[in-house]
């Protein structure tokens, strides 16, 4: 009997610590991965992503958030099959760019130069010059202007709007897969 009761709690102890590491690394970190080429050349498709869920935005972060587009059949359809069981058609989809701009700063893009709060930005990360013209606007309290590194085909804050801090998943800072290209994200 003492032996069944030894083994039930190591048993009890074993799930409890899973348990406990399972939800410490579901409040404070999450995963994703590269579906798009609008993080051109930082990120490529397939790429895999380690992101921490808490800490401050700033600008230059590359973060993933929700947005209000929605995953449709065909996106759902090229999910592999352990993507679709955590995911599924009509929910919103979840979109990686850059943070240009936050709160209470002043974003401009005119003619290919993005300037925030009246200072043109260096952007070495960029593949494509800048397109879209954004007049001159304060970010509100509590949201960021986002674009991704490939001006020519992202779809962000020049089509979306400011995004809500409450959308916002995590902070991208370490690729996982491939491989070849382990290491932070930058």
């Amino acid at each position: 009997m003492n032996k069944v009761k030894h083994e039930v709690l190591e048993w009890v102890q074993a799930i409890l610590i899973t348990l406990v590491i399972f939800l410490i690394y579901n409040f404070f970190f999450a995963t994703t991965t590269v579906y798009n080429t609008s993080m051109y050349p930082t990120l490529v498709e397939k790429d895999m992503l380690f992101m921490v869920k808490l800490g401050k935005i700033e600008q230059g972060d590359i973060i993933s958030f929700k947005s209000e587009l929605t995953l449709s059949s065909s996106d759902y359809e090229s999910l592999n099959v352990i993507q679709k069981l955590l995911h599924k058609e009509g929910e919103r989809k979840n979109l990686i760019k850059r943070v240009i701009a936050g709160p209470n700063d002043t974003i401009e893009i005119y003619d290919g130069v993005v300037k925030v709060n009246g200072v043109a930005i260096d952007e070495p990360y960029i593949s494509t010059p800048t397109n879209k013209n954004v007049a001159l606007q304060t970010i509100p309290e509590g949201k960021y202007f986002v674009m991704g590194d490939n001006r020519g085909v992202s779809y962000d804050s020049r089509d979306l709007g400011f995004i809500s801090q409450e959308d916002i998943i995590g902070k991208v800072i370490f690729r996982f897969m491939p491989l070849n290209k382990i290491g932070n994200v930058n």
